[in-house]
């Protein structure tokens, strides 16, 4: 049995993908933030030709993996 890799899931494909410059314009940073967490291999990305994207959901996973909660405070202390 052929076990299905993410190029054969056709949900990948349904997923926008966002240039260097969209993904900078959503995280409020210059366009070498993005282009470095590519560098690094941090976030997900996909290769057209020359051209690199960054699937929709990656950005929001990497998102999601960043967000920290904040911390319960007790009745009476200042945070």
């Amino acid at each position: 049995m052929r076990r299905q890799s993410k190029a054969d899931d056709p949900n990948a494909i349904r997923d926008n993908l966002l240039t260097v410059d969209q993904v900078a314009a959503r995280l409020n940073t210059s366009t070498r933030f993005p282009r470095r967490l590519i560098a690094e291999r941090r976030i997900t990305f996909v290769r057209i030709g020359r051209s690199v994207r960054i699937p929709e959901s990656a950005l929001e996973e990497f998102i999601r993996a960043g967000l920290v909660e904040p911390i319960a405070t007790r009745k009476g202390r200042a945070a």
